[in-house]
């Protein structure tokens, strides 16, 4: 590498690291944000005291009991409803609940007005290792609404903003009644299945025949859903808007930015997507093609929700209506975790929101390192010690591929002293026709290869993508504690700086800095398999080689920490069997000494030359000629 090149790359990195330090909101921003978020919380909070008069009292729920992975008991907290935005008239908050859900119905618009989900907490509440579990919470009155749009009498009606007469039909089922004007009525019928995330919504029309065109009925479901991980940056990179049509082809909008699509066909089912839960509505007979749009947009700094929220998230459904006049749409709500199985079940392909990867790589993770992995925690076993036999597992299937790959290093190794002096004999660039035919033939004669060695890590490329895709996306890894890290789908820290380093972070990850190290020592091991480049210009590989797993603490600091936990294992077992193979299965004086006796045997006997050697001699022969010419 020469020192245009060096420049550049400190240039380059220079360039990056004051674009990430001006792209930063400043101190003042990020505490002016916080003042204005914590202003708005506090007066949410009164305003919820004044209004708790007119609000139903709360019943309190009986303490439920839920056996641990360690077999103590964890009492759930009760919790109580949250209006967070004014009611209407008599506004009030009505709640149902089994043993999954707690759901609060706000009669103003008939919507659902907040989530929460028994069995998970939130990582802050999670963080906080009280005994008693506090459900986590996917919205709040306020963050989101559920509504029907249509042109009636030259006006647009929205009934998310009008009151709604609610009847309890059950303890498991409610009603909300509308009645727009004399002999016209909107009927929403929610109710609650038994043990489970889903919830049945039927939207009942009548009396609108003449005054309505039954395709203008849209249904607009919009909602900000609350950040519930450790690191807020990462889930909004992995949440959503995700759609399934009715040709059973999933799609979705961007995660990385603000983004919107119109249906292209008709929709079996929508979701909003987050890391890991989700909200997912279907209809029975789909939502029609025309008029249904989907929109997500991300906060900017500044934002009241910047600091508390993922994104939002909008999606408008033409409700596919044939009979306005006594009109029924049957819809069903999913609130849940996004586990594989779980969503598998509802044998609906709730389960192509998981972003495994595409193609090759998501086969591979849904058939068989998810297999693989479910095993071993269906047995009992810990997910730090699932991790590590996977990775073993892997390694076995692998093995073979290790092995010639170490043998055609140990080849390359070997005939290193022939290569310099090939490289010695033809330094000339004008000459470098003639030493490509003598490497090929050196090659050909000792039956070596510099691809033989390539081809094996290419082999070994789609499992490093497909591992990078899994352990991000795998549920069974969320709060779950290995070692000195509290929780393996985010990053571990065995010291928080209390301030921010650009590009690298606030933190320390002892995983990164494990599985850096092996890549450094694993580098360092093969260093002397790599061949210096010979034409002038061409990055030195060696260096590239050794500041890669640098670059890497930067990149991975903040990513899961049982991915870099896999990738730590994985590359420390590849070390052990790297010096395994050389020290009791490969003898490189038995290896040399069987090149040597094939490459006189090759000398020996007169071979007809190769298509690919006869193609060299004569680009040589021509080069030559013209080189020649160019002489007169």
């Amino acid at each position: 590498m020469d020192k245009k090149q060096v420049y550049g790359l400190v240039l380059i990195g220079l360039i990056f690291s004051v674009f990430t330090i001006l792209k930063q909101p400043s101190v003042a921003d990020k505490e002016k944000a916080k003042k204005e978020a914590e202003k708005t919380e506090q007066i949410k909070v009164n305003s919820i005291k004044e209004a708790s008069i007119k609000i139903e009292k709360e019943r309190i729920l009986a303490s439920k009991t839920k056996q641990s992975t360690t077999g103590t008991q964890t009492a759930i907290l009760p919790v109580k409803s949250n209006p967070k935005a004014p009611l209407v008239g008599d506004g009030e908050l009505i709640r149902l609940e089994n043993e999954k859900l707690i759901l609060d119905f706000s009669t103003k618009g008939g919507k659902v007005a907040a989530v929460y989900l028994k069995e998970f907490e939130s990582y802050k509440h999670f963080a906080d290792k009280k005994d008693k579990k506090v459900p986590l919470n996917l919205f709040q009155d306020g963050d989101a609404v559920n509504e029907l749009v249509f042109p009636i009498s030259g006006k647009k009606l929205k009934t998310g903003d009008l009151a709604f007469t609610a009847k309890k039909l059950s303890d498991h089922s409610i009603s909300f009644t509308l009645t727009p004007n004399d002999g016209q009525t909107i009927e929403y019928v929610y109710t609650l299945k038994k043990d489970a995330y889903d919830l049945d919504y039927v939207i009942n029309l009548d009396g609108f025949e003449g005054k309505v065109a039954a395709q203008n009925v849209q249904l607009n479901w919009k909602s900000s859903l609350r950040k519930t991980e450790r690191l807020l940056k990462l889930q909004k990179h992995v949440s959503t808007v995700c759609f399934m049509n009715n040709k059973e082809e999933a799609d979705y909008l961007s995660e990385m930015s603000d983004d919107n699509q119109l249906a292209e066909h008709k929709i079996d089912w929508v979701a909003f997507k987050q890391s890991y839960f989700s909200s997912i509505l279907k209809a029975e007979n789909g939502f029609a093609k025309n008029g249904t749009k989907f929109k997500i947009t991300n906060f900017k700094a500044g934002n009241k929700k910047f600091f508390t929220h993922i994104k939002d998230y909008s999606a408008s459904m033409n409700l596919n209506i044939s009979n306005i006049g006594k009109a029924s749409v049957k819809l069903n709500w999913f609130f849940g975790p996004n586990d594989y199985h779980i969503l598998k079940s509802y044998d609906n392909g709730y389960d192509d929101i998981l972003n495994f990867g595409w193609g090759m790589f998501r086969w591979i993770n849904l058939y068989f390192f998810y297999p693989i992995f479910s095993f071993f925690t269906n047995t009992g076993t810990g997910i730090g010690v699932a991790i590590l036999l996977l990775t073993l597992v892997l390694k076995l299937i692998l093995m073979p591929i290790q092995w010639k790959q170490f043998v055609s290093s140990a080849k390359m190794r070997i005939l290193k002293p022939e290569i310099d002096e090939l490289n010695a004999k033809f330094p000339n660039k004008e000459d470098a026709m003639k030493k490509q035919v003598e490497m090929m033939s050196l090659y050909r004669e000792s039956g070596a290869s510099p691809l033989a060695g390539c081809i094996p890590a290419l082999i070994q490329m789609p499992i490093l993508i497909t591992v990078y895709k899994f352990f991000p996306a795998a549920f069974e890894l969320r709060q779950k504690p290995f070692l000195w890290a509290e929780d393996l789908s985010s990053y571990d820290s065995i010291w928080d700086f209390g301030f921010t380093i650009p590009i690298y972070g606030d933190h320390m990850s002892l995983f990164t800095l494990l599985f850096c190290g092996a890549t450094l020592a694993f580098t360092y091991l093969n260093s002397g398999n790599v061949q210096q480049p010979t034409q002038p210009g061409m990055p030195n590989m060696k260096v590239m080689m050794y500041v890669m797993p640098f670059m890497m603490i930067f990149m991975f600091n903040d990513y899961s920490s049982g991915l870099s936990y896999y990738y730590f294992i994985s590359t420390f077992i590849s070390i052990l069997l790297m010096v395994v193979i050389k020290q009791f299965f490969v003898d490189e004086e038995k290896l040399k000494t069987k090149m040597a006796a094939r490459k006189l045997e090759k000398s020996t006997v007169v071979k007809k030359k190769s298509k690919f050697q006869e193609r060299l001699e004569q680009m040589q022969k021509l080069q030559q000629e013209q080189k020649n010419l160019k002489k007169k």
